[in-house]
């Protein structure tokens, strides 16, 4: 049988209130006290800078950050810094690898492999840029991976820009990266959040061999 995994739709949650509970079922996962999970979430507008993060990086002080609208916090996942809002699909996999495959680059590449997928069903032709981690079409990134493992067990994870607003974009240089920014809406795609998060799911099943299990909101709170 697949290993079982617990899904939460989270709707719009702030990047706080999302991290305190990554925290929370990370802890536990590590302990055995649940099965994996995967957390997907649309945050409001933030900035976030990862462990690898350059200040030059941020092109916006946090208090012009903060007059804009846009929250700042320091992280503990890799990669450098990112934006996260409202048109964006942020998933959290909180999976413990022992029991997939000890293989960090290979965890990835999967998570590359999901959203590739996921945007071949809306026609989208999407791959890799060498070098560089994350989901690429026409050139432009449409998705950003960074990830955190400790003992085995994942947090952080990716973000899908699906009618992402990129004009916020213009505040850093994403991932480090002077590279164009695209969505699946500037790529033509009209399409909502929620008919792209069933398909990412049904691929993150695929390629993570697990049963999802839906699991309510209020369950977690």
């Amino acid at each position: 049988m697949p290993r079982t995994c617990e899904l939460h739709e989270l709707g719009r949650m702030s990047w706080p209130e999302a991290f305190n509970l990554q925290q929370r079922l990370v802890a536990s996962r590590k302990t055995g006290a649940i099965p994996d999970q995967l957390l997907l979430v649309e945050h409001p507008h933030v900035v976030t800078m990862g462990r690898n993060g350059r200040q030059e990086n941020l092109l916006a002080p946090p208090e012009l950050l903060d007059r804009a609208g846009i929250a700042f916090h320091e992280t503990d996942r890799g990669g450098d810094v990112t934006y996260h809002g409202p048109g964006q699909i942020v998933g959290y996999p909180i999976l413990d690898l022992r029991e997939w495959k000890r293989d960090v680059g290979a965890y990835v590449r999967a998570i590359e492999d999901v959203i590739i997928a996921t945007l071949a069903e809306f026609d989208i032709a999407a791959g890799r840029d060498p070098g560089n981690t994350g989901v690429w079409a026409a050139g432009a990134k449409v998705a950003a991976i960074g990830v955190h493992i400790s003992r085995w067990v994942t947090s952080h994870g990716f973000a899908l820009n699906v009618t992402t607003d990129l004009r916020y974009f213009q505040y850093i240089v994403p991932c480090g990266l002077r590279k164009p920014v695209t969505s699946m809406a500037a790529l033509g795609v009209d399409t909502s959040l929620d008919a792209v998060q069933r398909t990412l799911v049904r691929h993150f099943e695929r390629a993570f061999g697990v049963r999802i299990e839906h699991l309510e909101t209020a369950r977690i709170q």
